[in-house]
């Protein structure tokens, strides 16, 4: 009888870290103490609530609108969850069905997809995503699509590189020898045996997205600049570092806590899932 796989305890802290994110997310209207979007020039750049001038009612103050920057930030955390799961997800659809497929077959296939992914690598992937963006337009439809075509390389070339170290074992040659086709063994036989590898970089792709959402937010490529996007509040934070330095701090420590989380779920998968380091 097979036993589910032990999780590390980096594992179970970067599963903590994305249930946090999910729980923000989803739970924001109820968590938000205020509208995110209502603007109070009277109540414009208020203090924190522990400074002379500052009110409970808005904890780490507002912005120069009078918008509640923890509502803003608890909001940001929509875009960054969108972004990570729809992101990953068609980069990691894309990569795996191109990196099998170069793997399994080689020949023609294997050139033809090792030369794309080549000269699509010989970009810098920052400035790839703003021209992409600014060529499909803002929006966090754009920026998804953005990030798909440009980490589809990471996925393949190492799907790729494992596919063709698991087509070399036995029981793959077995599987041809009973009578599977090479699409069936590959489907039915390789894709499951590099799946936890898949989970892994899965995780891994999540944190980048993340990163890639508030780049482009923050030069105003993403949503608009009303939405609350982590990016976007780390462009306002900026312009009031001396004043009010946590508008900055705030959206830049969820940001790396975020991604750390996530690289620590990747990691702790690998361990857990992999037979060779679970030993």
């Amino acid at each position: 009888m097979l036993r589910a796989p032990r999780l590390t305890a980096r594992a179970w802290i970067g599963l903590a870290v994305l249930a946090m994110l999910v729980i923000v997310a989803l739970a924001a209207p109820w968590l938000a103490p205020h509208d995110p979007l209502e603007q109070d020039l009277l109540a414009a750049s208020l203090p924190s609530a522990w400074a002379t001038d500052g009110a409970w009612s808005h904890p780490f103050g507002t912005d120069t609108l009078g918008r509640d920057i923890v509502s803003r930030l608890i909001y940001g955390a929509r875009p960054a969850l969108i972004v990570a799961l729809a992101g990953a997800s068609l980069a990691g659809l894309a990569g795996t069905l191109l990196g099998l497929l170069a793997g399994f077959y080689g020949g023609i296939a294997d050139a033809l997809i090792s030369r794309a992914v080549d000269v699509w690598m010989s970009f810098p992937a920052v400035l790839l995503a703003i021209v992409l963006v600014a060529v499909m337009g803002t929006g966090l439809t754009a920026v998804v699509l953005a990030i798909a075509i440009i980490d589809w390389t990471r996925f393949c070339r190492v799907v790729r590189a494992e596919t063709q170290a698991q087509a070399r074992l036995d029981y793959v040659t077995s599987a041809r020898v009973i009578g599977l086709s090479r699409m069936h063994a590959l489907m039915r036989e390789v894709l499951p045996n590099i799946a936890p590898l898949l989970l892994t970089l899965f995780t891994l792709e999540m944190g980048i997205a993340v990163v890639v959402e508030a780049i482009l937010s923050f030069v105003g490529l993403s949503l608009s600049s009303d939405t609350p996007t982590w990016g976007g509040l780390i462009q306002e934070g900026r312009l009031y570092v001396h004043q009010t330095p946590w508008l900055l701090g705030l959206p830049i420590a969820a940001i790396v806590v975020t991604v750390l989380g996530f690289n620590a779920l990747g990691d702790g998968l690998r361990e857990s899932l992999d037979p060779v380091l679970r030993r």
